[in-house]
């Protein structure tokens, strides 16, 4: 059973005035979009296994725990950042609840969406 729909409701009661409009609710993913222009596509199949991938202006990033990069500290979970480069993930747990996880996220994309690893502002 999918817990996006759990998701978007705490999204919404906790981050309201932060939010261009209601959470929308696709097959397998959430999609937010921020007043600060973020939108963030948030796929969580359990704690332990998900994506989320955010764009501001022509930047992407995204967080995942695709077990691909053995060598970065917080293996499996990993940024890939707006520089092109992959980082360690300085926000999720793997294994911590969802929402969690989620939240650390959409706070530290609120205070810089780029989350360090690029300068500038977004290109429209």
């Amino acid at each position: 059973m999918s817990m996006h729909p759990d998701l978007a409701v705490r999204i919404e009661e906790h981050f309201g005035e932060h939010l261009e409009g209601a959470v929308e609710l696709k097959l397998d993913a959430l999609i937010t979009h921020l007043a600060n222009g973020v939108s963030l596509e948030a796929r969580v199949a359990d704690p332990h296994a998900y994506a989320f991938t955010w764009v501001w202006g022509e930047a992407e990033l995204r967080i995942d725990t695709a077990p691909l990069h053995a060598d970065l500290a917080t293996y499996p979970n990993h940024l890939h950042g707006a520089d092109g480069m992959l980082h360690h993930d300085p926000l999720t747990v793997p294994g911590a609840a969802p929402w969690d996880n989620l939240q650390r996220l959409i706070t530290a994309i609120l205070a810089d969406p780029l989350l360090g690893t690029s300068t500038g502002s977004p290109q429209p």
